[in-house]
């Protein structure tokens, strides 16, 4: 078991989640990690980059001058590549960079994902913390007592409440939904900061008679 400390809106550890490291992979798969990462990132590609070549330049074919006794070097049409605003010798063409993953080794990447984190002490769970209307100065002074220094992922259950809107105006913090968390937006950031009741739900998805010990145990305490 792993446990992962619970602060209030204060900053403050007032308890621990206990985290079966069997339920995200039982160890960090780094090969896999880095599979799901690269993929995500090649899938965000566009792919739109496109120049065109001889045939497709609107140049007439004419041969500009005879073959000899001009003195200069033998030249052909007006379109060939090393003539200015002539068509490319290679010229790119529109393509997908999308590379294919399995479901299982997708949902197996974003568990795992949270297993590194919680490993390197890196995943810091938050409670209580609500705010009546948006404060941004809160938000940091809160960051700053878990001692989050790096780039940083927080994750809550609603982006629209004040505590999204409290966080998002930070330099490099990043927003989004816990049911959305995905191996390249936490490996992405240095630190997760996400809610506790909607952390052990998303945890309560991938294996809902797992989860629901943990929260037994997480009571007992």
């Amino acid at each position: 078991m792993i446990q992962i400390p619970v602060h209030n809106a204060s900053g403050k550890q007032v308890g621990a989640l206990d985290l079966d490291e069997q339920l995200l992979g039982g160890e960090v798969r780094f090969g896999l990690l880095k599979q799901a990462y690269v993929r995500y990132h090649a899938n965000r590609r566009q792919g739109t980059a496109k120049t065109k070549s001889r045939g497709e330049t609107a140049f007439s074919t004419r041969k500009l001058y005879r073959q000899k006794g001009t003195g200069n070097a033998r030249r052909g049409s007006a379109g060939t590549n090393i003539m200015r605003s002539g068509g490319h010798g290679f010229a790119k063409r529109t393509r997908s960079f999308r590379q294919a993953m399995p479901a299982k080794m997708r949902r197996l990447a974003n568990r795992n994902a949270l297993l590194a984190k919680a490993l390197d002490n890196e995943l810091k769970l938050i409670d209580g913390v609500a705010y009546d209307k948006p404060s941004t100065k809160q938000f940091k002074t809160l960051l700053a007592s878990l001692q989050v220094d790096r780039s940083c992922l927080v994750a809550l259950a609603d982006t629209r409440g004040n505590e999204a809107k409290s966080a998002s105006n930070l330099e490099n913090v990043s927003l989004t939904r816990v049911d959305r968390l995905n191996a390249f937006d936490v490996l992405n950031h240095r630190y997760l900061v996400a809610d506790k009741a909607a952390f052990e739900a998303y945890l309560a998805s991938f294996n809902g008679d797992a989860a629901q010990e943990l929260t037994k145990e997480e009571a007992d305490q």
